[in-house]
């Protein structure tokens, strides 16, 4: 594999959280009722970039949502309309994908397969529609939280109202922004409750479901003050991202717009697209392990 583009140089990490950088443009402290992590808070300039710029600048940096904390290990890009076929907006404008038209920095959610979200960052002014898809990270901080909502008690496999928990918690990597992808399957609830720290968030969907991330929070502002912040944390070694083809495309399978940190655990497995055979019923077969 060939190595990425070097990610854009940024602020330095702050000794003390809560404090701005020069030019940072947002506030370096957590969101209401949120983890407090090292650095500041990226601005609405980091996102007005075209995606695939954006996405490996994304790598070691820290999503946050509530108590919950993931440092991004793997992403992927997706472009605007008529650009990428494998992106929702190669089309134009939908009810769906209305948020990714929307201002850079926005969070896009998107439901799939009748089980999984997952969840994409706007890039590029209004109008251009393109996205970065979060596909896996490290947990750094609300693991116990994180365990609670892949795998609740009870019969109902469901946490209660409000926990930002979807109804599948055994969510695995789902598809990307283009329809197509690796689908997913779920453990029964209660199960596998030490499932190691790589896989809390090892793939799409896994990971909105670490950050309790529903339909609601499709086109939350992540610039704000709102409750979904992204933080400078601490920057990708530019030796290693790794650059490779998207994961289960159909369409635009050569672009090279999967990012990742080389020999991060918590790296999801590979998956080609797979084409469905005559006469199979069922979507894609997902990756858990």
């Amino acid at each position: 594999m060939a190595s990425g583009p070097a990610p854009r140089k940024c602020d330095p990490v702050t000794s003390a959280p809560g404090l701005d950088a020069p030019g940072s443009g947002g506030s370096g402290g957590a969101a209401p009722g949120g983890v407090t992590p090292a650095g500041t808070a990226l601005d609405r300039g980091f996102f007005d970039r075209p995606s695939d710029e954006v996405a490996p600048d994304l790598l070691g940096r820290v999503i946050t949502h509530g108590a919950v904390a993931v440092r991004l290990t793997e992403v992927e890009a997706y472009g605007g309309p008529g650009q990428d076929p494998a992106s929702h907006t190669y089309r134009g404008r939908t009810l769906r994908n209305a948020v990714m038209f929307g201002d850079p920095g926005h969070l896009y959610v998107y439901f799939t397969y009748g089980m999984h979200f997952c969840a994409n960052l706007v890039c590029l002014p209004e109008g251009h529609a393109s996205a970065v898809l979060l596909r896996a990270g490290e947990v750094i901080a609300g693991a116990d939280l994180v365990r609670r909502r892949r795998f609740p008690s009870g019969a109902g496999g469901s946490v209660p109202a409000g926990s930002g928990t979807p109804g599948r918690p055994d969510a695995s990597d789902a598809v990307s922004p283009g329809g197509a992808g690796t689908g997913g399957s779920r453990t029964p609830s209660g199960g596998r409750r030490n499932v190691p720290d790589r896989d809390l968030a090892r793939g799409p969907a896994r990971l909105a479901v670490a950050l309790g991330f529903e339909r609601r929070h499709n086109g939350l502002d992540c610039c704000g003050t709102g409750p979904v912040r992204v933080f400078s944390g601490v920057p990708a070694d530019p030796a290693r991202i790794h650059t490779g083809p998207r994961t289960g495309v159909s369409t635009g399978a050569e672009t090279p717009w999967r990012f990742w940190i080389d020999g991060d655990p918590t790296v999801s497995p590979y998956r080609p697209h797979v084409p469905r055979r005559r006469g199979r019923t069922e979507g894609p077969q997902p990756d858990v392990r």
